[in-house]
């Protein structure tokens, strides 16, 4: 085995936060001198030492990893086989970690497949072995892979790594977005990241950050090297407030995450100080307990404001740098940005730029949160989320309605969309002025949001003209409809109706929000062939509709 590993040195390529643009981790890819490293595992395999292969080059790429000072989180890649068959072989992995001083909770462990061939519970114990001894666990090769569903609910991995291949043809393939959509809002609810690997184009970045892709990691961005760009940055963007987890809290904290720089609670200032030095983009240290638990937060500009000043050297140097450091601004990782800057906005005056420290359940430190980017990023969002409204309602347009819908879609869920406009509005224009139609666009607008308000499962669009948009629940879909069709309208005393057109979707019965509108037309148009203030219901997948307000314009007298 070790003469197999003789000649395989390892490239590093960067991770990217999409939110804050910065290197948030590093990957280490084994090169062997001759061929790929599948062919490497593969002679491993015959020759009986396929884990002790695959442990090996773990080792390795600590090593090198150190070789070269990187001190972000490392992304390690580990076979699934060796990890559920042979836990046993694992211990020079923990050598490697002791001999490199790296915390094991500055690694994630990369799990790759096959998956099939590997008992599923003895992998469960795996994982967990190696998340209680302090790793961080992702699934790679997710869309093209064999993992299976159930293992990504059960594993609970901190991160989903989708293939080059999904990335690839995610512009031009709407299912593959909505299964991207989906493993975003899985992570929502158990915690973990989805990262795209293999990002070649603008066109691919884009996509990813529309469906909510918080990481990235491919050529277009930096490529695999010997010495990563670690200092690299890509151009930052809004959060995308995707999800109904996030609509009303905003983005996670997550979202805007670094490193943590930390040293023992018991540093010295001159350990601090060296650290600083050795890397200028750091805004402070995290002092840390035996457990990786936050004790001291040490401020880049206060400390070395203390240190360089008149006789700071010998004042400071070889005592404890908590002497100069301050109780850390703690924050969970369900936190949303709008509660941080809560917290920010409580603490003494001279903090208010402090990094916040991000803690687990077991109040570990997962990284630091800088409060420029979340202001940046909030400030953008709402920037963005006001460019989508429409001028006249301030109601939600399309695009935001179309992500409503889609999530709903990947999500299962049992939906009704609405689709009301105003009978006549041509004639509303032309006999009481443009200026009486806006006002009652208005005031359906209004009303519209008064009904939100009033159910929170619901979310309601003005998608142009006289033609709103509402998505809700089943049992919240008739009582906002009646509310809606009670209310006699009227434009500078002139008497107007309104029809409303609903699809009830169960799950799988739409694709998208595209096919959604399709059906939807020929229901519109029955329910404006209706006398009155109308409303009519279909399904997709039949022909059948009901008239549950309004009557044939042939039966009137």
């Amino acid at each position: 085995m070790p003469a197999l590993l003789d000649d395989v040195r390892f490239a590093f390529q960067p991770l990217f936060n999409l939110n804050t643009g910065g290197v948030v981790a590093v990957e280490a890819l084994a090169r062997p001198h001759d061929g790929s490293v599948q062919d490497l595992l593969r002679t491993a395999h015959r020759a009986g030492f396929l884990a002790n292969t695959d442990v090996g080059l773990a080792c390795r790429a600590l090593r090198q990893a150190a070789d070269f000072d990187i001190l972000l989180p490392l992304h390690l890649n580990l076979l699934a086989l060796t990890i559920a068959d042979k836990p046993e072989l694992m211990g020079p992995l923990y050598g490697a970690l002791r001999d490199t001083r790296r915390d094991p909770s500055s690694v994630v462990i990369e799990v790759n497949a096959p998956y099939t061939r590997v008992g599923r519970r003895r992998l469960l114990q795996g994982l967990q072995t190696l998340r209680n001894n302090g790793f961080r666990i992702a699934l790679d090769e997710i869309g093209e892979g064999d993992v299976p569903l159930s293992l990504l609910a059960e594993s609970h991995p901190d991160f989903v790594k989708l293939d080059r291949d999904v990335v690839t043809t995610l512009a031009d393939d709407p299912a593959r977005c909505a299964l991207v959509r989906s493993l975003v809002h899985l992570g929502e609810h158990t915690g973990g990241l989805v990262v795209a690997e293999g990002v070649e184009t603008e066109t691919q970045l884009s996509s990813l950050r529309r469906l909510g892709v918080g990481l990235a990691q491919g050529n277009m961005l930096a490529p695999a090297s010997r010495r990563p760009a670690i200092n690299a940055r890509i151009a930052p963007e809004a959060v995308t407030n995707t999800g109904e987890i996030r609509r009303n809290r905003g983005p996670r904290i997550t979202d805007f995450l670094h490193p943590a720089t930390t040293l023992p609670e018991h540093a010295t200032s001159d350990e601090v100080r060296e650290v600083l030095a050795s890397q200028p983009g750091i805004t402070g240290v995290v002092l840390v307990d035996e457990e990786g638990r936050p004790r001291w937060s040490v401020d880049r500009n206060r400390f070395l404001l203390a240190v360089t000043g008149p006789y700071g050297h010998a004042l400071h140097a070889k005592r404890e740098a908590a002497r100069l450091a301050d109780k850390p601004h703690l924050i969970g990782p369900d936190a949303s940005a709008l509660e941080l800057l809560d917290v920010v906005a409580h603490a003494n005056r001279e903090r208010t730029t402090d990094d916040l420290i991000v803690v687990d359940n077991a109040d570990r430190c997962m990284g630091i949160v800088r409060v420029a980017d979340v202001v940046r990023g909030v400030a953008e969002l709402k920037v963005e989320q006001a460019a989508a409204l429409s001028p006249l309602t301030r109601l939600p347009g399309s695009e935001s309605l179309a992500g409503e819908v889609e999530g709903r879609i990947a999500r299962q869920e049992i939906f009704a969309v609405s689709w009301l406009d105003v009978d006549g509005f041509k004639k509303v224009n032309d006999t009481v002025g443009f200026a009486a139609g806006d006002d009652l666009i208005r005031a359906i607008g209004r009303d519209l949001s008064d009904v939100a308000a009033r159910f929170p499962g619901v979310q309601v669009g003005h998608v142009g003209g006289d033609d709103f948009l509402i998505v809700a629940g089943l049992d919240e879909t008739v009582p906002l409809s009646a509310r809606l069709l009670d209310k006699p309208y009227t434009a500078e005393g002139m008497a107007v109706t309104v029809s409303l057109a609903t699809l009830i979707c169960a799950a799988g019965s739409v694709g998208s929000y595209h096919e959604l509108s399709r059906l939807l037309a020929p229901v519109k148009e029955h329910a404006k062939s209706l006398a009155g203030s109308s409303w009519v219901m279909g399904r997709p997948g039949t022909e059948r509709r009901d008239v549950l307000r309004g009557v044939a314009q042939r039966a009137v007298s």
